[in-house]
């Protein structure tokens, strides 16, 4: 099959997402090729995939983009050029109902990722959210969403069940250099008595919360547990005062190579959200083997199996999350064996994931050819 993935925006984490796609694909024997912007992290992908960049877009809502109607018909083309099967565009930008109208009149089969059914909390665009999703759904021949709960929401509203699929987020967070050989990544791992929160500081993650379980963690001193921030942004809007002692930062931008340390040497990973849809980083924890907390919002709930994998507690409680990490953290054979448990789920869903989408890009396939035939 020749897919074509379509991801105008440069946003450094909807590249790493279309990577991990378009990567398994190539790999899989896929003609792949991927239409995107000059501006776009290609460090991210593996050689075999084709990169045509017609454009230099930057940002995934500007309404001025919108209007850059040269570029427009320029990525039109290109994908026409192309001549794929299908395009399966992986992520959201001001172009892409133009695009799939467009690319629809000549035939082409087109699949959208919703990586957002409900607007964030905090948002001030949550009606265009709704308006956006409205119009990608009536518009694409498949949805691709990334929990249960949202194929729900969307058959709920009238979407038939044939249209829209759901699969885990299972995306890691390396560059291509990192995927060239078959060694495992996390082929060396510890059970260090430390949570690792790992991303970017955004409103909706609930850094304040776990700030306040961190202060509430037992303060008995033989017990080594403390908690690592790892990421990029202003942790005054979360937290005022001075910080706990069992609390470490890192403040900045994590590379890779730093990143895979911190998840091979942590006991496990802490997502202490308000809200959330999903996130690939219980994947990511579970590749490294390592357990996680996550809290009950959105689809998260759906990647853990509680006890075995993981543990479940509600948003906005930073004394259950604090009891949580209390009961665990020095238990390193606890921790061994659930973060087995937890690489075991992750490669049971990528085969399924891939699985899927290879399901679906042949239905799409085949209703082209179909209606190629009957021309």
């Amino acid at each position: 099959m020749r897919i074509c993935y379509t991801l105008l925006s440069s946003t450094f984490e909807m590249h790493q997402y279309t990577a991990d796609l378009a990567n398994r694909m190539a790999q899989a024997g896929h003609d792949v090729h991927l239409v995107t912007s000059s501006y776009a992290p290609l460090d991210r992908y593996i050689p075999t995939v084709t990169v045509h960049m017609p454009v230099d877009t930057v940002r995934t809502e500007s309404p001025l983009e919108g209007l850059k109607f040269v570029g427009l018909r320029k990525t039109r083309n290109t994908i026409l050029d192309i001549d794929p099967d299908l395009v399966h565009f992986s992520g959201p930008h001001a172009w892409n109902l133009s695009l799939m109208r467009r690319l629809k009149a000549h035939g082409l089969p087109v699949m959208h990722t919703l990586h957002t059914v409900d607007a964030p909390w905090g948002s001030s665009y949550g009606s265009l959210i709704r308006l956006w999703n409205r119009r990608v759904i009536c518009t694409a021949d498949h949805i691709l969403v990334h929990g249960q709960t949202f194929v729900k929401r969307l058959l709920e509203i009238g979407v038939s069940p044939e249209r829209v699929s759901s699969t885990p987020l299972l995306h890691l967070f390396v560059g291509a250099s990192w995927l060239k050989g078959p060694s495992d990544l996390a082929a060396s791992v510890e059970y260090q008595p430390w949570a690792l929160f790992f991303g970017r500081f955004k409103p909706h993650k609930g850094l304040q919360y776990l700030i306040s379980a961190c202060a509430m963690m037992k303060s008995d001193k033989s017990f080594p547990g403390r908690v690592v921030i790892a990421g990029l942004g202003d942790l005054s809007q979360y937290w005022g005062g001075s910080l706990p002692a069992r609390l470490e930062i890192h403040n900045r931008q994590i590379n890779d190579e730093e990143a895979m340390d911190l998840f091979c040497r942590c006991g496990l990973v802490v997502l202490p959200y308000i809200d959330a849809s999903q996130s690939a980083i219980i994947a990511a924890a579970y590749y490294f083997r390592k357990p996680v907390i996550v809290t009950r919002t959105g689809a998260l709930p759906e990647y853990v199996r509680e006890g075995e994998t993981g543990f479940i507690v509600e948003p906005d409680h930073p004394a259950a999350l604090a009891r949580c990490l209390d009961r665990v953290l020095d238990d390193p054979v606890r921790l061994s064996r659930m973060g087995a448990a937890g690489r075991a789920w992750y490669e049971v869903h990528q085969k399924e994931q891939e699985a899927t989408l290879t399901q679906i890009y042949t239905r799409l396939a085949e209703t082209r050819a179909g209606a190629a035939a009957r021309v």
